[in-house]
């Protein structure tokens, strides 16, 4: 595991032992090898699809009492361990994903990405995207549409000059700025590429560089503004993007809505730079 996964599960065992040692535990779970023993078993009945609506069903099945299964479900609920779903029930956590995806080496980018981005665009009601760059390209891996009118073209598969969309910015901007000159004469193959010099490209990429977050107001669709930030790995390289879009009729409307989607997208960025092992 990385250092950062390691804090991070240290610091989830830790506040197991706390419980434990506050004396809210039963006697007889004591005998059943202690707090982190319990949680990892609840953690096991769920991944195999265990049901949690029903709290005394629950504890007979694990072995627990009814107030310890109610401390460990909201406990693991605000570790990230588990996802609270409607009615009551819990899945696997992405955190928790995240925890055995590198202690096996098994990172999957997509499929976090995808939970991470449905999460998003359900909290923002904007349409939520993860994009990667191939080249000069920027390329949409993940779409998520909230149940909101939004009209636009772009769609998993869809490939657009970085330069010209801020999830591409946000990714081109943390390459050398010695290799921007070619990438940006490579994307010239697209008869969208020309829409903007070299020098207003690197204008736009230089600012990007600068910012934890980017935004493009109606600047690549007419109507549509959209807000980007970076995911990293375990070495510190951007290898994704998490990016949001809505109409531009939503900010005019109401303008503090802006600074909650920019933090939403970072926090949403910063959840799977975790996943993946960033410090």
């Amino acid at each position: 595991m990385t250092i950062a996964m390691c804090f991070s599960l240290v610091r989830f065992l830790c506040i197991m032992f706390k419980y434990e040692h506050n004396g809210g535990m039963m006697a007889d779970d004591e005998a059943k090898g202690g707090t982190v023993a319990r949680a990892f078993g609840l953690l096991a009945y769920v991944a195999a699809g265990g049901a949690t609506g029903n709290l005394s069903a629950l504890a007979r099945e694990v072995g627990i009492n009814r107030i310890t299964a109610a401390r460990l479900l909201a406990t693991l609920e605000d570790e990230g361990m588990l996802e609270a779903l409607p009615q009551g029930a819990h899945r696997i956590g992405v955190r928790f994903l995240g925890l055995a995806a590198d202690a096996l080496g098994q990172d999957d980018l997509i499929g976090h990405g995808r939970r991470l981005v449905a999460l998003l665009s359900k909290q923002v009601s904007w349409s939520g995207y993860m994009v990667e760059l191939d080249g000069p390209f920027a390329v949409y891996l993940v779409k998520e549409v909230p149940q909101t009118p939004l009209v636009s073209n772009i769609r998993p598969g869809s490939r657009i000059p970085a330069y010209l969309i801020a999830p591409g910015r946000v990714l081109m901007a943390r390459l050398p700025r010695e290799s921007w000159r070619g990438l940006y004469e490579a994307a010239q193959g697209d008869p969208r590429g020309a829409r903007v010099t070299f020098e207003e490209a690197e204008a736009m990429l230089l600012e990007a560089r600068g910012l934890e977050c980017c935004w493009s107001f109606g600047k690549f669709e007419q109507g549509i503004d959209a807000c980007a930030a970076p995911v990293f790995d375990a070495s510190g390289e951007a290898v994704a993007a998490i990016s949001v879009a809505g109409g531009s009729y939503l900010l005019a409307r109401e303008p503090v809505q802006k600074a909650l989607i920019e933090e939403a997208v970072l926090d949403t960025a910063r959840r799977l730079s975790g996943v993946l092992g960033a410090g």
